[in-house]
């Protein structure tokens, strides 16, 4: 089963759909955030990807009040608050991505963050790992009627079916993932792929790695993902808690360029 997502076709028989995370890579800064737009663009990613939260909704009072040095300010709430993105910095990335021709959605990890993000029209949404069990979150999600991709990480095969469940087999892509940044190779599991390909024929299976380097995003492929989410970044050792589980543009570019044209 193919699903259109903007321009492409994704599933067996079409083009591995690549997505090139930028997620809060950008720490709070738009000029970060273009420069990470233009290496996708370089580096021959379908779809960029960042994370939309509503803060005060993901974090209990008492988690933003702990102390916690960061450039933002002296607590957990300065950081988490520096680092998203309003609406005038995503009406500068929806026009910037359709400038250089690029396809760009959100991880939405509460409803009303999903609303906002609907109002720029996203080709399609992406539910991470944790809020796999969020059963509102997913309904409010389905509702808006784009396709979904859904990140698998953390998670059973009995939570996995129940979100299927929840959200039906249209339009749905799960990703395989494991939820440890960076993965060593030795912990990818990547042989979930073809388990969750047995397990739901009728929906696409892909990969949200968090690893090192390019091979095992290639292996995925090989193994039937059709789908690859990575992580990217200007430079790995930069500040930034999802830095080091990040690809530079030298790896984008061997990922991609290794990746068979059709799968």
């Amino acid at each position: 089963m193919a699903i259109k997502i903007g321009n492409k076709f994704v599933g067996d028989g079409y083009p591995c759909f690549i997505i090139a995370e930028i997620g809060i890579n950008h720490n709070g800064n738009l000029d970060i955030a273009k420069r990470l737009i233009d290496m996708a663009v370089e580096g021959g990613a379908d779809a960029v990807k960042f994370q939309k939260r509503t803060i005060e909704v993901i974090y209990t009072p008492e988690e933003l009040a702990k102390p916690r040095d960061n450039p933002f300010g002296p607590t957990t709430g300065d950081l988490k608050r520096g680092l998203e993105f309003r609406r005038k910095e995503y009406e500068f990335i929806n026009d910037y991505c359709r400038e250089k021709d690029i396809l760009w959605f959100a991880s939405c990890w509460d409803e009303g963050s999903v609303d906002f993000i609907n109002e720029f029209n996203p080709v399609c949404y992406k539910i991470a790992s944790p809020c796999l069990t969020d059963e509102n979150l997913l309904r409010h999600t389905r509702l808006k009627g784009k396709p979904i991709l859904l990140s698998t990480g953390m998670s059973t095969i009995e939570q996995i079916r129940r979100a299927v469940g929840i959200l039906g087999c249209d339009d749905l892509i799960l990703l395989h993932c494991v939820a440890t940044y960076p993965t060593p190779d030795n912990e990818l599991n990547l042989k979930v792929i073809q388990t969750l390909r047995k397990e739901f024929p009728d929906i696409p299976i892909g990969y949200s790695g968090h690893g090192y380097g390019a091979t095992m995003t290639v292996v995925a492929v090989a193994l039937g993902a059709c789908v690859v989410e990575r992580h990217i970044t200007i430079d790995r050792s930069m500040w930034g808690s999802d830095q080091a589980a990040s690809i530079e543009l030298a790896n984008l570019k061997l990922m991609v360029g290794n990746i068979p044209g059709l799968i």
